[in-house]
């Protein structure tokens, strides 16, 4: 598995700490031990840049998600094709807002939000109230049980 993280937003990030949790929810969602991914820090102007670009929305976001080969979970005995998952894009100034209102730290925001990105990778999306309780669900499980093992 290629894990690669840059941190090109100023702000100090444990990067390491995001590639093993990257890792960790590639090898629960049973993906293909030769499967890519690429997590890219950015700071809120180059995210508004992206926002706007690709979503067509104003200003910064936490976190954007590019799919590259669709990549979609596996099973057990039938783990996913290898391929490229794609890109998760994170603004830790974002996070770092978020994190104050949420009542936890930034790492702890930004960990959420790599397997948010991670996910929506996957196919999974929370546009609708049945999705969202999976995704969330889900997300939720994934964190916390990295988290009690680390």
């Amino acid at each position: 598995m290629s894990i690669e993280v840059n941190n090109e937003s100023g702000v100090e990030v444990d990067e390491a700490e995001v590639a093993a949790l990257a890792r960790y929810v590639l090898d629960e969602m049973h993906l293909h031990p030769q499967t890519d991914l690429s997590v890219l820090l950015v700071d809120t102007d180059v995210m508004t840049d992206l926002h706007v670009r690709w979503m067509d929305e104003p200003g910064p976001t936490d976190v954007l998600s590019f799919p590259m080969d669709e990549l979609r979970p596996g099973r057990d005995d039938d783990p996913a094709p290898a391929g490229l998952l794609g890109d998760v894009v994170l603004c830790p100034q974002v996070a770092a807002q978020q994190a104050r209102v949420a009542g936890h730290s930034t790492a702890e925001e930004l960990l959420l939000l790599t397997v948010h990105g991670i996910l929506h990778l996957l196919g999974y999306d929370h546009a609708e109230p049945d999705e969202e309780k999976e995704m969330f669900a889900l997300q939720r499980t994934l964190l916390l049980t990295f988290l009690s093992g680390r």
